[in-house]
């Protein structure tokens, strides 16, 4: 289905949802700029063209293609920050984002804290991720833990086109820094578009199936693998409630913690590997504030412990998948 006939019928990609959400975003506000590598027209917007069409409709003096330099992204997105901007700073992949840790770590997430709230730093940092590509082990990594655990930043990982529009329209509206998953093998999934000027809010995850007997909290690409999941337990008579957390940092405790009250049993799966990720402390959460009410142990499903392998055979294997949800499901609703 082309773009156009998608759009007409009410559906999107995620592609085409940040592209839109860039481009209204850009349109209302004079301070929004959008900058990284490659994502002018004159590159056709980008690896995947996610930006494509912006450098032509809002100049290149908005839309402004950089050179390859992670940091000076970073820095300058920083410093127009400060000058009143609101910058969209992509960084192509995430494990790039290493290059520039210092910049986002000690600059971007510390400089509101350390000027005693005088200054913001109201950028948004957009990267992609994800297995499946074959794009080897300093490609594909989801780093989403290492930012979680830095004080003063959001992180979010929309699963959805809807998603992908309203969150990145409360990015760019935050006064923070906040940095934006897109996952790459999902990129262009068609579902449901949403509507010029929607928005998520940030730190509200969403309940995309309701259940009585386990809980799945999940985000980004691993709602493609849970989603099947729940036929499956269905036909098993295991009745499974699905979360699609959106928002890494902030969590929304609130809801993860209401519907494993209910099922008292949690299982929680991120393509991150196990070891160290965000399924840690929101297990050891759920473990402090549940204790005594839970019928199992929260159960991990993440990515092996290992860099992600080049091998198509071995990739695969990597990540957690469907078959794998719904064993993990069973051992636990086999908890009476």
């Amino acid at each position: 289905m082309s773009r156009g006939a998608a759009l007409a019928e009410g559906k999107s990609n995620i592609l085409q949802s940040v592209n839109a959400a860039l481009a209204d975003a850009l349109a209302e506000d004079e301070a929004v700029l959008v900058l990284g590598e490659d994502i002018g027209d004159a590159e056709e917007g980008g690896v995947v063209g996610v930006t494509r069409g912006l450098s032509t409709r809002f100049g290149e003096h908005r839309v402004r293609t950089t050179p390859i330099s992670e940091q000076a992204i970073i820095g300058a997105a920083i410093g127009a920050s400060l000058a009143g901007f609101k910058p969209v700073a992509e960084i192509m992949l995430m494990n790039f984002t290493t290059v520039a840790m210092d910049m986002i770590v000690n600059h971007a997430a510390k400089l509101r804290f350390m000027s005693g709230g005088q200054t913001n730093v109201p950028i948004v940092i957009r990267t992609m991720t994800g297995t499946g590509f074959g794009s080897g082990g300093q490609h594909c990594d989801y780093l989403e833990a290492w930012f979680a655990h830095t004080a003063g930043i959001k992180v979010v990982a929309p699963s959805s086109p809807a998603d992908a529009y309203g969150l990145m329209r409360s990015a760019i509206d935050d006064p923070d820094p906040v940095l934006f998953i897109e996952n790459l093998p999902t990129y262009w999934n068609q579902a449901e578009a949403a509507p010029s000027g929607y928005r998520v809010p940030i730190g509200r995850a969403k309940v995309l199936a309701e259940g009585r007997d386990v809980t799945i909290l999940a985000y980004a690409r691993m709602i493609q693998e849970a989603t099947p999941a729940l036929a499956q337990l269905a036909e098993a008579g295991i009745s499974a409630e699905l979360i699609d957390l959106r928002t890494i940092a902030p969590w929304d405790r609130e809801t993860v913690l209401a519907s494993v009250a209910k099922t008292r049993r949690l299982l929680i799966v991120h393509e991150a590997v196990t070891p160290f990720g965000v399924g840690a402390e929101i297990a050891a959460t759920v473990g402090e504030a549940l204790f005594g009410q839970l019928a199992a142990p929260v159960k991990r499903l993440g990515g092996a412990f290992c860099p992600v392998p080049f091998s198509k055979p071995l990739e695969s294997a990597f990540a957690p998948r469907t078959a794998d949800i719904v064993a993990a499901a069973q051992t636990l609703a086999a908890h009476l």
